[in-house]
Parts: structure tokens; sequence; C-alpha cells
């Protein structure tokens, strides 16, 4: 079996840590949590607003996906942490519409705190078709 390939994409942010924002074993893709960070500034957006976030959050995980060759139709399973469960619904409602029919296996964890203060972090399992 091939090495792992790490990925990399300036369309999502760098990386905040010794880490890869994702990497491809076979024909899987590993992606590391993203929060609402600004590809460009490294800003965190929407923050204090867990719908607003989870929008840039997706962006960002589309764009890692799509630097990996596939894209959240072909997710199996996503990580969602979230710094208060209180925000499950409004969070919800902005991954369904992103998510689409595809409806990958997931869990949704309260988190003591999340990096940056963000209020949302979803990492994702998916084939590359």
């Amino acid at each position: 079996m091939a090495a792992p390939r790490r990925i990399h994409t300036q369309n999502a942010p760098a990386a905040i840590g010794p880490y890869s924002q994702a990497v491809v074993h076979g024909d899987v893709v590993y992606t590391a949590g993203q929060i609402a960070l600004d590809p460009i500034s490294g800003a965190l957006l929407g923050a204090g607003d867990a719908a607003a976030e989870c929008e840039q959050v997706l962006k960002n995980l589309t764009a890692v996906l799509a630097a990996a060759g596939t894209s959240f139709e072909h997710a199996l399973r996503c990580e969602v942490y979230l710094l208060d469960l209180a925000d499950y619904a409004a969070v919800n409602e902005v991954y369904a519409r992103h998510m689409g029919t595809a409806a990958p296996a997931r869990v949704a964890i309260q988190a003591a705190a999340l990096p940056r203060g963000a209020r949302v972090e979803i990492a994702c399992v998916a084939a590359i078709p």
C-alpha cells in the first residue's frame, strides 16, 4: 500500500499546530478538525454564533475534501464538537443543508473548550471515488 499523502490547500486555514489539514491513505481521506477560521486572515469568523461558525467550518472542510479529490457526497463519518450542546439544533440545520442526502455516520460531543475560542469544530472521514 502507498504511503500516506498529506493534504494542504490554500483554500482552507493552515494548520495551527503540528498536523496536516488531512491525510489520504488508500482511498480514504481523514481530515483534521476544522474551526471557523478564515483561510486568508486566520481570524475566527462568526465568533459566538454557532450557526455562522458552522457555515465557515463546512466551507473549510469542503475545500480540504476537494483538495483530496472528494466531497461530502462521499463522507463516511463526521465528528462534531460543540462548546455547548444547546447549539445542537442550530448547527444541525446548517450541517444538514451542506450534507444534503449524504447522511454520513456522525458523533456529536460537547467539549470543555475548542481551539481559538471556537464554538464548533468538525472532522470528516470520506472515501475518494
